[in-house]
């Protein structure tokens, strides 16, 4: 089984795009996530696209700051990003989806929205476990997949563990359903107090690790077994994700240098 690994653009904003893709091409990436922000036109979208393809890389369209509060105004905001993206060359759309104080019923007309897009261009779109959203919970996402068999997710297990305080041991039935409709991993370490681990091959985070760990192969080994695709992000993030030294605000380890670790680190882990 072939799995695609992809670098995140989320914390390496600061380098032109074209030595980004020369750096993430040469560390062993097969491509990258990209945060598309409100403010990107589509025109500038497809440039980004041609750009990566000439560097061999794929693309993951990330869809993360539809804020509004205002449902029927979150829900036409959603559908204008969904559209601005459609029809482009994504390996997949992963989407923040809703909000975690919409109604069930507002969420729903969100992920159905997602839906049709998908149905009209064909491209896939999973929803991201993350905080702030309907996937806030593990036990609140439970329930959206029960009663919809369709819906994939990106399993980010670091906000659900952060969430529910603890590393989800009460929750199995709910992660191992999780485990069943993940398409996509994130695969960033959390803890019960925090969404990142200052460095996840650090002695005193071997818990952690291990308990995402055994979440991740539970899914590599189901997608192997039916020898369909898979792609993970290793999602560690800047600061404010990154701990920081009191008063300097100085990260306390390498954004770039644990995500390359880590997909160097699993790369070898799910070698056939």
């Amino acid at each position: 089984m072939n799995i695609n690994f992809f670098c995140p653009r989320w914390g390496n904003e600061d380098l032109k795009w074209e030595d980004f893709f020369i750096k993430v091409k040469n560390a062993g990436f097969d491509g990258v996530e990209w945060a598309i922000n409100k403010e990107v036109t589509r025109n500038k979208i497809k440039e980004i696209l041609q750009t990566a393809k000439e560097y061999n890389l794929i693309m993951i369209g990330q869809h993360f700051d539809t804020q509004n509060a205002n449902f029927e105004e979150h829900l036409e905001n959603y559908q204008k990003w969904l559209e601005k993206v459609s029809g482009l060359d994504f390996y997949c759309i992963n989407s923040q989806t809703g909000k975690d104080f919409f109604s069930k019923e507002q969420n729903e007309k969100i992920i159905e929205a997602a839906k049709q897009n998908e149905l009209k261009t064909g491209i896939s779109i999973y929803h991201e476990t993350h905080r702030n959203k309907f996937s806030f919970a593990a036990h609140i996402t439970a329930v959206y997949l029960k009663e919809n068999p369709e819906l994939k997710i990106t399993l980010d297990a670091s906000h659900w563990v952060n969430v529910a305080e603890s590393y989800l041991e009460d929750q199995q039935q709910a992660m191992d359903l999780a485990i069943l409709r993940t398409e996509h991993i994130h695969a960033r370490i959390g803890h019960t107090e925090a969404v990142q681990v200052s460095d996840p091959f650090a002695p005193e985070w071997n818990e952690a690790l291990e308990k995402h760990l055994f979440w991740w192969d539970a899914v590599i080994k189901r997608k192997k077994d039916n020898g369909s695709k898979m792609s993970i992000t290793t999602e560690f993030g800047p600061v404010p994700y990154m701990p920081v030294l009191p008063y300097t605000n100085q990260p306390v380890a390498s954004q770039w240098d644990i995500n390359h670790k880590m997909m160097q680190f699993l790369k070898k882990r799910y070698a056939d």
